[in-house]
């Protein structure tokens, strides 16, 4: 494939998955609007939100397994389609229910097409410019984020609620079908296995209570839970070691590369999420910023976070995965020690640059952190990598929702965060090898399985 064509493709890809972060943003400045729409309490609404969150989570590793299973083209389609189907019926909720329901088939949807992209532009672009295009489709994605809550506001003010939802059909069409005329059909040797239907069961159950257990709870509940949350787990990791062809495959983490890129994401994306959470608080309180401005200046970090990991795409190609990593988390401590002098200062400029300095850091690794993971298996295997890499991404999410609830201290955070970059550092980034190395011992694992 000429680079013109491939650029068209890449546009192409872009259009349906940039969707799947601004859904996930959007969604949070309308929940008022929801409220007051179906006359319930934002308790309840809070749902709409959570819902997206687990069904990406669960269904990603699925996905990109099927991916694998089935045709990554084929997979990515269908999300595109369930997104689309999805969007309409969010659009025509009568009821709180049924957005819901709809809302979780966007997941789907979303969940569908995240790893399969990944595997798609894998096979597509030659490995030479694999980390600047993922560099370029990483910032879309981010920007996507970005700008979700800005798009939703703007809808919300100057149109009804179904404006947010509506925003996707034209945008899904063209995906639809660009991704039919442009995507190419591989001759790739289909595995004759089919999914693992009681593993994703076992798997569903453990990463939604995980998810659950994080939000507040009476004792009681919380301790049932847990017991069916470690059991479901232990049930997974059995039927996985046994199952003719697993959902994860764990002789992939006897691959020093694979494991390390999955950590870091997890590290990085814990991280960035604590920034974003404690922030608006941190410049309530010690900046009396109101809401308006307290959005303004936390885009700068999203938005360096986003320019980062196209710059980190181009520091792929000159330096190693390791060094860019290792780098990244360099950074963070860096970051983080800013973010404590705070106290201190009281500065505006200066919570701008230690904003910026914090999007660049967790940022600029996020390419490469992709690239080794890709690296370290084989191409038909970059569905099931990239999904396993996708819920390492929503594990640091995760826990860092516990953190926020668990610690309230500013000081102690940005502390915790800073021990993250030395773990980034010292235990996972000096992990990482030469994807020709870690890739044949990888093999080799996987011919004495």
């Amino acid at each position: 494939m000429g680079k013109h064509k491939e650029l068209i493709l890449i546009i192409s890809l872009l259009i349906g998955t940039f969707l799947v972060p601004i859904n996930s943003t959007m969604i949070a400045v309308a929940l008022s609007t929801i409220s007051a729409h179906f006359n319930e309490p934002l308790a309840s609404i809070s749902w709409v939100v959570t819902i997206y969150l687990i069904v990406m989570a669960v269904t990603q590793p699925i996905a990109g397994k099927l991916g694998d299973l089935y045709g990554n083209r084929n997979i990515y389609l269908w999300g595109v389609v369930f997104f689309l189907i999805a969007s309409l019926g969010c659009i025509f909720s009568t009821n709180l229910i049924s957005l819901i329901i709809f809302r979780s088939l966007q997941a789907v949807g979303g969940a569908l097409l995240t790893p399969n992209t990944i595997a798609i532009i894998r096979y597509v672009v030659p490995k030479e410019r694999l980390p600047k295009v993922l560099g370029i489709f990483g910032m879309g994605m981010g920007l996507g984020a970005a700008i979700g809550p800005l798009l939703g506001s703007v809808l919300l003010e100057n149109f009804n609620l179904e404006a947010i939802f509506w925003v996707n059909v034209p945008f899904l069409f063209l995906a639809l079908i660009s991704g039919i005329v442009m995507i190419p059909k591989f001759n790739v040797k289909k595995q004759a296995s089919t999914l693992d239907i009681q593993g994703s069961i076992y798997l569903a159950i453990s990463i939604s209570l995980l998810i659950l257990l994080t939000h507040g709870m009476e004792f009681t509940k919380a301790l049932i839970m847990g017991i069916i949350f470690i059991l479901s787990t232990i049930l997974f990791i059995k039927r996985e070691n046994t199952a003719e062809n697993p959902i994860i495959d764990f002789s992939l983490f006897k691959n020093s590369t694979f494991t390390s890129a999955n950590l870091s994401i997890m590290l990085s994306n814990f991280v960035m999420y604590v920034i974003l959470l404690i922030m608006p608080l941190l410049m309530k309180s010690q900046f009396h910023l109101s809401t308006a401005q307290t959005g303004l200046v936390l885009s700068v970090f999203s938005i360096s976070m986003s320019l980062s990991g196209w710059i980190g795409g181009l520091l792929n190609n000159k330096f190693s995965s390791k060094k860019v990593i290792g780098f990244s988390f360099a950074m963070i401590i860096v970051s983080n020690i800013l973010f404590l002098s705070l106290e201190n200062i009281g500065s505006i400029i200066f919570l701008i640059v230690a904003l910026i300095i914090g999007g660049f850091s967790t940022g600029i690794g996020l390419t490469s952190m992709q690239v080794a993971s890709l690296d370290s298996v084989s191409k038909e295997q970059s569905g099931t990598a990239s999904g396993i890499y996708s819920t390492f991404r929503y594990f640091g999410s995760i826990i860092s929702s516990t953190l926020i609830a668990l610690v309230t201290s500013y000081n102690y955070i940005f502390i915790i965060l800073g021990i993250s970059g030395i773990v980034g550092i010292l235990l996972v980034a000096r992990s990482i090898k030469s994807s020709s190395q870690d890739v044949i011992s990888s093999n080799n694992s996987r011919a004495k399985a």
